[in-house]
C-alpha cells in the first residue's frame, strides 16, 4: 500500500510539565542525550515532506530548523490543540494520509513511521496508530490520557493494554467537515473509532516519554544501555 509522503511533527505546546526547563526553552528544545527532543524525531522522518508547527518560544524553533527545507506551521496567534494544529498544517502537507508524530518522546530500535508505512491499509483503516504495550512504557504514567486494547483483527478498542505512542498515520479527510479550529485529535479520532476503522501496530523496540525532567534520566538511559 501507498504509504504517506509527509508528517506534521507537533511542537507548538506550552511544556508545563517539563518546567522549569520549559522556562526559557520550547520542550522540543530540551536536550536528550546531547541532542534536542525535536532532533529525536526528525532523524526518522527522512525523505518525507516535513512540517512543524510552532507557537511557544517559537523563535527559538524557526531560528534551529532555518535552512533545513523543513516548512512551518505557524500558531502564534493562538494554540490549536492536536486536531486544530493539524487542520491548520493541513495545507502545507498536501495529499492525505499523512503521518503526525509528537515530539516529547525518544524511540530506540526500529525506525516507527516505517513499522507504520509497512502495516498501513487505506482500504480498511482510516488511522493506524503506533501503540506500546503498557507495562513497556517508560516513564508514561498514563496519567490523563486514555489506553486503548487491540483485537485479533488489529483494530483499536478503548481499553488498558496498551498506549498511544504519539505516531500515526491518519486521514485527513474528516477535517473539512470540523468548523472549530481550536480542538483535539480526538474529534478526527472518534468516529473512526466508533466505525472500527482505527488500527493499532505495536512497537517492537523500545519508546520513552520525556513530558517530565524526571523522564530526561530514563531516556538517556534508555538510549545508551547496551543490549544483550
Amino acid at each position: 500500500m501507498t504509504a504517506p509522503t509527509s508528517i506534521l511533527l507537533f511542537a507548538a505546546g506550552l511544556g508545563t510539565r517539563m518546567a522549569p526547563l520549559t522556562d526559557t526553552q520550547p520542550k522540543p528544545m530540551v536536550s536528550v542525550s546531547g541532542r534536542p527532543l525535536l532532533d529525536h524525531a526528525l532523524q526518522f522522518a527522512d525523505g518525507l515532506r516535513k512540517v512543524v508547527n510552532v507557537h511557544y518560544r517559537a523563535d527559538q524553533i524557526e531560528t534551529y530548523l532555518n535552512g533545513s527545507g523543513i516548512a512551518i506551521s505557524d500558531e502564534r496567534d493562538g494554540l490549536r490543540d492536536t486536531g486544530g494544529g493539524l487542520k491548520k498544517a493541513r495545507p502545507l502537507l498536501g495529499p492525505s494520509p499523512v503521518f503526525t508524530m509528537n515530539t516529547d518522546a525518544v524511540w530506540k530500535g526500529p525506525n516507527p513511521l516505517e513499522r507504520l508505512a509497512a502495516a498501513w491499509n487505506p482500504d480498511n483503516m482510516d488511522a493506524l496508530m503506533l501503540v506500546i504495550p503498557k507495562d513497556n512504557a517508560v516513564g508514561h504514567t498514563g496519567e490523563g490520557t486514555t489506553g486503548f486494547d487491540l483485537d485479533a483483527n488489529g483494530i483499536l478498542h478503548t481499553g488498558t493494554q496498551t498506549v498511544y505512542s504519539g505516531a500515526q498515520i491518519i486521514k485527513t479527510d474528516g477535517l473539512s467537515d470540523i468548523g472549530d479550529q481550536v480542538f483535539s485529535m480526538w474529534k478526527l479520532w472518534q468516529p473512526m473509532l466508533d466505525a472500527g476503522r482505527m488500527a493499532g501496530v505495536l512497537y517492537d523496540g523500545q519508546w520513552c516519554d520525556v513530558g517530565r525532567p524526571d523522564c530526561i534520566p530514563l531516556a538517556e538511559d534508555m538510549l545508551n544501555a547496551t543490549d544483550v
